[in-house]
Parts: structure tokens; C-alpha cells; sequence
């Protein structure tokens, strides 16, 4: 290992973490939940750290450290989470089918359609389009829908056979 001058990566003590006792940091989790999850300000386009931070009378350094604590990633991350399961619920409905990537993403509070194919490929491990395509081929009814398909090829190919 000195070869290469290689040495453990030491995971360092953030000094946010000071900052934030853990009562305080759990009542926090449930307030950001309240309005990040059950008042959907994820789909808010505009709804930024410091927007949070003023909804709950605190700072965006107080607000990062506690989403950080908690959540194990930073607001971006954090928010982008539900405007991807958002999405996924949107992708695989056969309501909004026609629906074009662009559109999914502003239902879902992306500004612009790079980044939430960025964020999309980076917590689903493709693209919005292949997780639609896989999915919908893969949907219950779109199986049954197939089989009926199938056997009434072969029934009107067995009355064909009859008839000559």
C-alpha cells in the first residue's frame, strides 16, 4: 500500500452535526416531511432549501444539516427522491401514456428535462423512457390483453382452415 500511497479513507466528523441536537433534528425531519411529502412542495419547481428554511422559521445551513442527519444525503437528493417516485407512478399509467418526457417532467417539479433524466438514470439505473418501456410491457393487463390477442389469432386461423 505505500507504493501507491494509498490510505483509508477516514470518514470525518461533519461540523454541522454540533449544530444539531437530536430532538430538535427529529422534530425538524417530521416538519420537512409535512411539507416536502404531504404538501407535495417537491412539485414545486421553485421550492428551494431556502424557501423550506423560511416556511420553518430556521436557516438553509440548519435545514442542510438536518436533512443530512437524517436523510443521509443532501436537499437537491433529497428532493429529487420523490419527483422520481412521482414519476414512475406517472411513467408506467396507461392514463398518461402519451404523455411526453418533457410534460412528465414539469408535473413532477423538474426545470428542465436533462436533469431529471440525470437525476432518473442516477437512482434508477436507466433512462425515464427504458423504466416506461420495460414497465408497460411487463404490466398485468398488458399480458392478458396479449393472451386474448394470441387466442383469437388462433381461432380465426383454426375457422380458416375449416372453411377451405
Amino acid at each position: 500500500m505505500a507504493k501507491y500511497n494509498i490510505t483509508e479513507k477516514k470518514e470525518k466528523e461533519a461540523s454541522y452535526r454540533s449544530l444539531v441536537s437530536p430532538k430538535l433534528s427529529d422534530e425538524m425531519k417530521e416538519k420537512i416531511l409535512n411539507l416536502i411529502v404531504m404538501q407535495k412542495k417537491y412539485k414545486d419547481k421553485d421550492y428551494s432549501a431556502k424557501k423550506l428554511a423560511e416556511d420553518l422559521g430556521t436557516n438553509t445551513r440548519y435545514i442542510s444539516a438536518v436533512v443530512n442527519l437524517q436523510f443521509h444525503m443532501n436537499y437537491t437528493s433529497f428532493v429529487n427522491k420523490f419527483r422520481i417516485e412521482d414519476a414512475m407512478t406517472i411513467l408506467v399509467d396507461r392514463r398518461y401514456q402519451k404523455l411526453r418526457m418533457q410534460q412528465v417532467s414539469d408535473m413532477v417539479g423538474f426545470s428542465n428535462r436533462q436533469s431529471f433524466y440525470a437525476s432518473f438514470y442516477k437512482l434508477m439505473g436507466m433512462t425515464p423512457r427504458e423504466y416506461r418501456l420495460r414497465h408497460l410491457a411487463q404490466h398485468p393487463a398488458e399480458k392478458a390483453l396479449k393472451k386474448k390477442v394470441k387466442k383469437k389469432k388462433a381461432k380465426t386461423k383454426k375457422t380458416k382452415k375449416a372453411t377451405k
